[in-house]
């Protein structure tokens, strides 16, 4: 619920000639177009490079319906219309928080694009791009943990904090807000349940228990939203119970979503073999980027067998 800059008397437009109330005007404007072109631009090039893939090796088209789905989810939660209903009123802010936080990215991942990148990127790119889902930060960022701190640590902080008041007061701030939910969002929907590579991705029961940690964390959240105690929102007692129900109802259907993309898309990523995990996780990034770019192994080779015993 960001209020609009000249209701507070930090930016007002006295007149055409007035520069801040210009400077106002355009920042706003910019902040409204930029975004739903940024996302244009990368659903774009999306479906430019699944149709190339399908036409090659193949691409499956849910994954294309996903991604595109999650780009109309996310134009959606950025429009001016969900911005002003954002601003009216905290139940719309509810509503922008579902769609931007947990459904679109949730639809992106579930799109696999750092895999159709690995498939699409000229070889130097694409193993370049490898490398770094084999990086250090990479590696911390695809920890559960990590990705629960940041996802549903942002939550506590945007309500029980005055980080959401802030966000009402200042544009800036409003706009990292939302860039922090949807990384986030991403992050979390990645490590949970992605079919993109990740380094060191455990087992299906580890996800599924730090799922059910995030779940408990939202709910709570809603809840505390629902009887307004302990958040620092300033907003009327039935817009915080309306809020509370739909993020809490909310969540949940997207949170079963997630559970079930899960079960779904899972994949082991370690085997036990001779070789070592770092050899397979090579591996896996070379199945991706396809057999006509391999990655080099950076495990060490295997120790040979030994020879079969004579037969008696």
């Amino acid at each position: 619920m960001r209020l609009p800059l000249t209701s507070h008397g930090v930016l007002v437009a006295h007149g055409p000639g007035d520069s801040d109330g210009t400077f106002a005007r355009a920042f706003d404007l910019l902040l409204a177009t930029v975004p739903l072109a940024v996302v244009a631009i990368a659903v774009t090039a999306y479906v430019a490079a699944a149709v190339a893939e399908r036409r090659g090796r193949g691409w499956p088209t849910a994954r294309t319906l996903a991604f595109v789905g999650g780009g109309l989810v996310l134009a959606l939660s950025l429009s001016p219309p969900m911005e002003r209903l954002s601003d009216e009123s905290f139940s719309g802010h509810a509503a922008q928080h579902l769609l931007l936080a947990m459904l679109a990215p949730l639809l992106l991942v579930l799109g696999a694009p750092v895999t159709l990148a690995l498939r699409a990127l000229p070889r130097r790119r694409a193993l370049a791009l490898g490398h770094v889902l084999r990086s250090r930060p990479v590696a911390l960022l695809s920890r559960p943990s990590v990705a629960l701190l940041l996802n549903s640590g942002g939550l506590l902080v945007l309500y029980l904090t005055p980080l959401y008041a802030w966000s009402t007061q200042s544009t800036a701030v409003h706009a990292l807000v939302h860039v922090h939910l949807l990384l986030a969002g991403l992050l979390f929907a990645w490590v949970i349940a992605g079919p993109d590579p990740a380094p060191g991705r455990p087992s299906v029961r580890v996800r599924l228990v730090v799922l059910g940690v995030a779940i408990a964390l939202h709910a709570t959240v809603s809840q505390l939203l629902y009887a307004g105690l302990f958040v620092q929102v300033d907003a009327p007692a039935d817009e915080l119970r309306a809020a509370g129900s739909l993020m809490y109802f909310g969540g949940d259907i997207v949170e079963l979503m997630l559970a079930l993309a899960l079960l779904l898309t899972w994949r082991p990523d370690v085997r036990r073999t001779r070789e070592g995990p770092e050899t397979v996780r090579s591996r896996g990034l070379a199945a991706s980027i396809g057999s006509r770019w391999p990655i080099r192994r950076t495990s060490r080779p295997s120790t040979p067998s030994r020879a079969a015993a004579p037969a008696e």
